[in-house]
């Protein structure tokens, strides 16, 4: 058996794990083992539909120490006049250089793929490959660092929990580029991020909205993308958290606050005339909003409980099928609901959202907050965890713990500081551009409701 010393032992080499490691290892000399069950770093973008991008720019995600992309705004398609959004290749890619050649170049850092870790005993934890068996075992003299916590959960290795009859064909959004014969129709079944992009990539692909059926069971609330540009056009990313402070600050309720972000035009939803129950931090520019509304067919009965070759049942009722229809799964939860725990523990990190969205951003934070030196209980308060439920009523408790934790690392200098120069942050750089009168009266927004915020939303809350 194997046997092996480092002073912090990683779970998962996706986008937390990756943007977590990064930050350690740049602002500490520590060594760092780093354990995954794939092949290969980058999480569930190995496992992603070959047509997905990232919802938000590429100059925001990755880790903080290498560019991902150009930094290039786009000036034709659908994304045109915003900055570039990665495809699932170029940030598997991307992955691969900064373990070669960001991380394993320190020669503090190793990685074991193919790997499952398996717990802790008086021996030390333990890594078996998933090759060849082999126990390695780990004396990890500073922490365990969970960063699998916030995984999320991906079409292609989800299992319905439908029942689907012999001859219905049900497929995950990858094989959709395998088919070999025209279909009679496709049902995508799902209303969150990957069902927004299978229905605009068929679409897209010249398929007509009325060969299109959309099992949507409870819609959405997503974040305008043109709130969400950094760098040049920070200024709106400035005025989306400008809007979501004064939102919080003047809100009665959940309902009250979402609205008041609908009318300023920071929320949207496909349907104006049906309230959402689902928020998951997804994104959306106006124009794939639009290209989704000339889908008509949108079946809202609940559930899927059973899909037949000549009917399906629902929560709410049946409706007929046509048997050559091919349906797309698209119910994997994506970002999925967990239990808020503290960050810091004793002998581990778990890492989760501690921003309001942005896993990258959130686990370069927590890696600055455990380079600080502070107590476990002082990094606790530094970094409460944002729980995303998925729920709509999960958003003012996002807004008051991704508030109070910003405010809390903002009175650390060292932390401010850092927090305005990483390249994870969307609002980096904001601060020197105050002659943008868009950004100035973003930051007047900002300091005037900050407080009356938290107290408001304490209020709600209680």
């Amino acid at each position: 058996m194997a046997q092996l010393e480092t002073d912090y032992l990683v779970v998962g080499a996706g986008a937390t794990g990756m943007a977590f490691v990064d930050t350690l290892v740049a602002r500490t000399d520590v060594e760092v083992v780093v354990v995954d069950r794939r092949h290969r770093p980058g999480g569930h973008w190995l496992d992603a539909y070959p047509f997905v991008r990232l919802h938000q720019p590429s100059a925001y995600y990755g880790v903080e120490s290498r560019v991902l992309g150009n930094d290039r705004v786009d000036e034709t398609g659908p994304n045109a006049g915003f900055y570039e959004r990665s495809t699932a290749a170029e940030i598997c890619d991307y992955y691969h250089r900064v373990l070669e050649e960001e991380l394993l170049a320190t020669g503090r850092v190793r990685f074991f793929p193919m790997s499952d870790y398996r717990g802790a005993d008086a021996d030390g934890h333990h890594v078996v490959s998933r090759l060849t068996g082999a126990d390695t075992t780990v004396r990890v003299r500073r922490k365990l660092v969970d960063a699998t916590y916030v995984e999320s959960s991906v079409p292609s290795r989800h299992t319905p929990v439908y029942e689907i009859d012999p001859g219905v064909r049900v497929i995950p959004p990858n094989a959709l580029v395998d088919l070999d014969e025209p279909a009679a129709g496709f049902t995508v079944v799902g209303a969150g991020k990957t069902a927004m992009d299978t229905c605009n990539w068929l679409l897209d692909a010249g398929v007509e909205p009325d060969r299109i059926r959309w099992i949507r069971p409870r819609d959405g609330w997503f974040f305008n993308r043109a709130f969400t540009q950094p760098l040049e056009q920070v200024g709106s990313y400035m005025q989306l958290q400008a809007r979501w402070v004064q939102s919080a600050a003047a809100c009665e309720d959940v309902t009250d606050f979402v609205h008041r972000l609908e009318a300023d035009g920071v929320l949207v939803r496909i349907d104006p005339n049906v309230e959402p129950g689902v928020f998951r931090g997804a994104t959306i520019s106006l124009g794939e909003l639009d290209a989704l509304r000339r889908i008509d067919d949108v079946v809202r009965l609940g559930r899927v409980r059973r899909i037949g070759t000549g009917q399906i049942a629902f929560e709410g009722g049946t409706l007929a099928t046509d048997p050559k229809q091919v349906y797309v799964d698209c119910t994997a939860e994506g970002l999925r609901p967990v239990s808020p725990r503290p960050v810091f523990e004793t002998d581990r990190i778990i890492a989760q959202y501690v921003t309001i969205g942005v896993a990258p951003w959130s686990a370069a934070t927590v890696a600055a907050v455990e380079s600080s030196g502070e107590d476990d209980a002082r990094k606790n308060e530094l970094a409460p965890p944002v729980a995303f439920t998925g729920d709509t009523a999960s958003i003012l408790p996002i807004a008051r713990y991704g508030m109070t934790g910003l405010m809390a690392r903002a009175a650390v200098p060292e932390l401010a500081a850092w927090n305005d120069r990483c390249r994870l942050n969307p609002a980096r750089g904001a601060s020197e551009r105050l002659g943008d009168s868009t950004v100035q009266e973003a930051f007047t927004a900002i300091v005037t409701n900050f407080e009356p915020a938290l107290k408001n939303l304490e209020r709600v809350l209680a």
